[in-house]
C-alpha cells in the first residue's frame, strides 16, 4: 500500500453485505455465500462446531471490480479483520487487503462515538481516508473532523440495499480532489 493515494476503509456487513434487506428476498445483483469464520465459529461456542450453522452473506460480485477501479488503496476496517480476505474478498476477485486489526472488545466510547472511528484515525495517521460503513453518524463526523489532520469522507451505506451507484459515484468524486502524487 503506497502513501500516494487516498485510502478507502471499508466495512463488509452493511457496503457489501446488505444483511437488513428483507431476509427473504436477496437483493438484485446479489449471490448468497454461506461462510463459517473462524469469528462465527467462536461466537457460537455453546454448539460443536459441526453443528454451528453457516452465516449468510450476500454479495454482489461486479462490486469487487468496481472497488479496484477506485483511486484508492482498499483496507478491510470490519469486524470480519483478516476473515475478510479468506470469505469477501474471492466472490468479489478482490486481491488480498491489508486490514486493521481493531483491539478486543467494541467498548462504548467516552465520546460518544463509533467503536471503530477513534482507531481509524489514529491508523490513518494524517492520511486521507475514506470510510463506508452502515454505522457512521454525524458525532462520528464531527470527532473526525476535530481529530484527523487529512481529508476525511465518512460515507454512510444503506444495509438494506449496500453499496450502490450513486455511492460509488460520491467516492470517485471524493477521491479526485487527492490525485495520485
Amino acid at each position: 500500500m503506497g502513501a500516494s493515494r487516498p485510502v478507502l476503509l471499508l466495512d463488509v456487513d452493511g457496503p457489501l453485505n446488505p444483511y437488513m434487506a428483507d431476509r427473504n428476498r436477496r437483493p438484485d445483483g446479489y449471490s448468497t455465500y454461506r461462510t463459517k469464520p473462524r469469528s462465527w465459529i467462536a461466537a457460537n461456542r455453546h454448539r460443536p462446531e459441526a453443528f454451528v450453522r453457516p452465516l449468510r452473506v450476500w454479495l454482489n460480485a461486479g462490486h469487487g471490480a468496481r472497488l479496484l477501479a477506485l483511486p484508492y488503496d482498499l483496507v478491510w476496517a470490519t469486524t470480519w479483520q483478516d476473515e475478510a480476505n479468506e470469505w469477501i474478498g474471492p466472490p468479489l476477485q478482490l486481491p488480498e487487503l491489508p486490514w486493521l486489526d481493531w483491539p478486543r472488545g467494541h467498548e462504548e466510547d467516552p465520546d460518544g462515538i463509533h467503536w471503530k472511528t477513534r482507531h481509524i484515525v489514529d491508523w490513518a495517521a494524517g492520511r486521507p481516508f475514506a470510510w463506508v460503513d452502515d454505522e457512521i453518524a454525524p458525532a462520528d463526523r464531527e470527532w473526525v473532523a476535530t481529530h484527523h489532520a487529512g481529508p476525511a469522507l465518512l460515507h454512510w451505506v444503506d444495509p438494506r440495499l449496500g453499496l450502490r451507484d450513486e455511492d460509488f459515484e460520491t467516492l470517485e468524486r471524493w477521491a479526485t480532489q487527492y490525485p495520485a502524487t
